[in-house]
């Protein structure tokens, strides 16, 4: 098959400020025709709340448990999918050999320690210091994983001088070696009995090649990374693949659980993890996607405020809806334990920890969840170690009699603990090895995708099951119900052969509002279609305000048509014009996560725009037969495609023109079009797919379907797609001759 190769991204971004020319602004001639088309009065724009302030890591994220174990399986499904989307974890990466390497043993009196070096990817390592009792267990061992946060140096932290008297002074220590308290807690559970794999973040110790500086303290988009053919972390290219810090890290926690798996000394029914601020991030965030760990132990990080504030600890999509209380709950019914501090963690007894005892009694194991605030600034140290022993002895089964008692240690010297020496070299933190990094995942994600396109019914149910799973995290919202939604006619317009309404359609739960037209025939036949454009209900009219040849050819056929003004299109924008680029949190850095982690994309939005508006033509009081949907430019095709994915058998016929866009060729990270994960599963092409087995008609793809929508169609045995390659300037009347045909 041959397919039209997609236009570039700024010949698109042309053909797009044409049509949204002619959408948002019909020039000073016709701007009187255009205020009389409005719904609202002029001037005023939807009381829509998501025109107001956006959400931010910094806001407030209570969780609400979930009624019945029936409902929460079904909750747990759908947010550890979206964690494992944010991650770029869905599906898995594809596991290559680890290459272990362990050497360097340092023998302490009653545990030995190991320098680590797993390769988890093309010059992506997780190194760390393994702990090993000396003592001959009975059976298997358990064994612990420990991400450690962000302390300075990660493992090779200590306390300056003036800190650790501080920590004497307040208690907080009792032992010399408390001024290395990463290595106390390894010491003390291997001292139980217990291996320890504290390994390292990316960017500290020897968690190379990525940088610290570009892992945790990245500020500024790089224009020479940011190529369709050359990019790096943070790009737009990147999000659109949902390749991310955050995703890297939590793929060398579950390559670290692999690996300690596969030791033959581990029991594997007894491994807990433990981290404090970022690692008590990737404690929870490893339980999430993960069930093999038995118990877990985040500490200062669980909490309703602040999520996490570091570029490694936020995703797009990550926290949409959700939030670092039912992150951990996910790890239920598996034991946790948390500890808090007088930082954001401090209203954990009164905030959080409540519903999380609901949630665990709900399970039936209400005494498998503790956690505790001590008067400490942020912190692991030896109070909140002690408990998160005792927590570990009882329900690793460790056999200690209480209390538990640190006891002292030699630390090891940097020297010690590096992984890197002149027999093992530390790869080079060079861009050269980002690109590696990037392009190892970016080929195995494109591996995985060709491998996924449906041969048959089976295929077809495994394609659905991640690419339509993906879309379904990426664009958030399922097609409202009858109940959801009201609708206010502001005013009526009699016309030949039909009537206009200028109307307002309410989402009343999330306070959205889009102000709308619709034509009524006169001789209506029970078919409504309802038409998306790239600028708003504005471009199909005429310069008298009458509907556009194509649009009235609908209505004298007795088809009814709904035309809506999207999120910022039409009467959503203050000064009439196109919208170039996406809002963003106040956050100075220029990551998307900060935004779109806990912000719908604008292309995500104005997809619930249209579930919103078919919603509403089903549901009419009026009792349509049939509702179709036509979107048509490289802005409308797309979102009006995703829509049709979630709105099932809600649509009858759908008509999509893509004006050849590709998510593909998006190089700024706050393009309005940018949808992270797009690359990644399928781009439009993937879109088109999953619209199977609805009738389906393209056009801006050539002769030909593309090969993946073809092999979607085919396996679905549905009728073949019907595909328009004429002129552009036919293309409305294409579409339209076809949803009547």
């Amino acid at each position: 098959m041959t397919n039209r190769l997609p236009i570039d991204r700024r010949t698109a971004l042309k053909f797009t400020a044409a049509t949204l020319a002619a959408a948002t602004s019909l020039g000073h001639a016709k701007r009187a025709v255009a205020e009389s088309l409005r719904v609202l009065p002029a001037g005023s724009l939807p009381a829509d709340v998501r025109l107001g302030a956006l959400k931010d890591l910094d806001a407030y994220f209570p969780w609400t448990p979930s009624a019945s174990p029936a409902e929460w399986k079904q909750q747990s499904a759908a947010v550890r999918r979206q964690v494992m989307v944010s991650t770029g974890l869905w599906p898995m990466p594809t596991r290559q050999p680890l290459n272990a390497v362990l050497h360097g043993k340092v023998d302490r009196e009653d545990y030995t320690v190991e320098r680590v070096i797993l390769q988890t990817g093309d010059q992506l390592f997780c190194t760390g210091s393994l702990y090993r009792p000396k003592a001959k267990p009975v059976g298997k061992s358990p064994a612990i994983l420990c991400p450690h946060g962000h302390w300075a140096n990660g493992r090779f932290y200590e306390h300056t001088e003036a800190q650790f008297k501080q920590e004497l002074d307040s208690k907080a220590e009792s032992l010399p070696s408390g001024r290395y308290p990463l290595q106390a807690r390894c010491v003390q559970l291997a001292r139980m009995g217990c291996l320890v794999f504290l390994y390292d973040m990316l960017g500290y110790a020897d968690g190379g090649p990525l940088t610290h500086e570009l892992a945790h303290g990245f500020k500024t988009q790089r224009e020479d990374l940011s190529r369709p053919d050359q990019w790096g972390l943070f790009s737009a290219q990147s999000e659109l693949r949902c390749l991310n810090i955050v995703g890297l890290q939590t793929w060398n926690s579950v390559r670290a659980l692999d690996w300690i798996s596969s030791l033959d000394e581990v029991d594997t029914s007894r491994i807990g993890v433990t981290g404090a601020s970022g690692g008590g991030t990737q404690t929870f965030l490893l339980g999430g996607v993960d069930a093999r760990p038995a118990a877990f132990f985040p500490a200062v990080m669980v909490s309703t405020s602040m999520q996490g504030g570091c570029t490694c600890e936020n995703a797009s999509y990550l926290r949409v809806n959700t939030g670092n209380i039912e992150l951990a709950a996910l790890l239920a019914p598996r034991p946790l334990g948390m500890t808090a501090a007088d930082d954001w963690t401090k209203e954990l007894e009164t905030k959080g920890l409540p519903e999380l005892k609901q949630h665990y009694a709900m399970l039936g194991v209400p005494d498998l969840v503790q956690g505790k605030y001590r008067p400490f600034p942020h912190n692991y140290n030896q109070p909140s170690r002690l408990a998160m022993y005792e927590f570990f002895n009882t329900h690793l089964k460790l056999g200690h009699t209480l209390p538990i008692v640190e006891r002292d240690f030699v630390p090891l010297t940097r020297d010690e603990a590096t992984v890197w020496n002149a027999s093992h070299p530390a790869p080079e933190p060079a861009v050269a090895n980002e690109l590696r990094i990037v392009r190892g995942f970016a080929a195995d994600q494109e591996q995985q995708l060709a491998a996924l396109i449906p041969k048959d019914q089976q295929s077809l149910g495994k394609f659905r099951e991640i690419l339509g799973g993906a879309w379904d995290v990426m664009i958030g919202r399922k097609l409202p119900g009858k109940a959801d939604f009201t609708q206010e006619n502001k005013h009526k317009v009699e016309a030949d052969g039909h009537l206009r309404f200028h109307s307002l359609i309410r989402l009343t739960k999330q306070g959205e509002e889009i102000p709308s037209l619709f034509f009524l025939p006169r001789n209506w036949n029970k078919q409504v279609t309802l038409w998306i454009t790239d600028g708003g209900k504005g471009s199909l009219l005429k310069a008298d305000g009458s509907p556009n040849p194509e649009v009235q050819q609908l209505l004298d056929a007795g088809v009814a048509v709904a035309i809506p003004d999207l999120l910022y299109q039409g009467e959503f924008l203050a000064d009439g014009q196109p919208l170039t680029k996406a809002r963003k949190v106040k956050n100075p850095r220029e990551f998307v996560g900060y935004t779109l982690g806990y912000n719908h994309p604008l292309f995500s939005q104005r997809v619930h725009d249209v579930l919103t508006m078919i919603s509403f033509c089903r549901h009419s009081q009026y009792e349509p037969q049939g509702v179709h949907l036509i979107g048509l430019g490289p802005i409308a095709g797309p979102i009006a495609a995703a829509a049709a994915i979630q709105a099932g058998p809600a649509i009858n016929k759908v008509a999509i023109g893509t004006g050849g866009f590709r998510f593909a060729t998006i190089t700024n990270a706050y393009d309005p079009m940018l949808v992270p994960g797009a690359i990644k599963y399928g781009d439009v092409p993937g879109l088109l797919s999953l619209i199977a087995p609805h009738p389906l008609w393209i056009s801006g793809e050539g002769p030909q379907a593309p090969p993946m929508t073809t092999a979607a169609y085919l396996a679905a045995q549905a009728p073949n797609v019907v595909t328009y390659s004429g002129p552009a300037a036919g293309e409305w009347a294409a579409a339209v001759k076809w949803i009547l045909s």
